[in-house]
């Protein structure tokens, strides 16, 4: 049903123990009888499971200090002040170790 002032959508609400349909202009009607009020519900869906050790982040070439290995993901964050460069993180794809550059 629509608001006969402002023509939006009444909504159903509770005033005390009586149902009615409100407008957000302020029109009240307690005349249900035309309202068909129902609801339904999604079906679920499923969900995959990731493993924790699934990485996001971009590879680059960059050479591991444990193992050797020639890749590693990256990733930057603001460890000092505003006014210096963001700290680049890297993990090795092989051993995953974690290590800083500051370059």
């Amino acid at each position: 049903m629509f608001c006969p002032k402002c023509g939006a959508i009444l909504v159903p609400k509770k005033d005390g123990s009586k149902k009615i349909l409100a407008c957000s202009c302020g029109y009240k009607t307690t005349d249900l009888s035309s309202a068909n009020i129902k609801e339904t519900l999604a079906k679920k869906k499923d969900i995959e499971v990731v493993h924790e050790d699934f990485e996001t982040n971009p590879i680059i070439g960059a050479k591991c200090p444990t193992c050797g290995n020639d890749k590693a993901w990256f990733w930057t964050v603001q460890t000092r002040a505003a006014d210096e460069p963001e700290t680049k993180f890297l993990k090795c794809t092989a051993c995953r170790h974690t290590w800083r550059d500051y370059d």
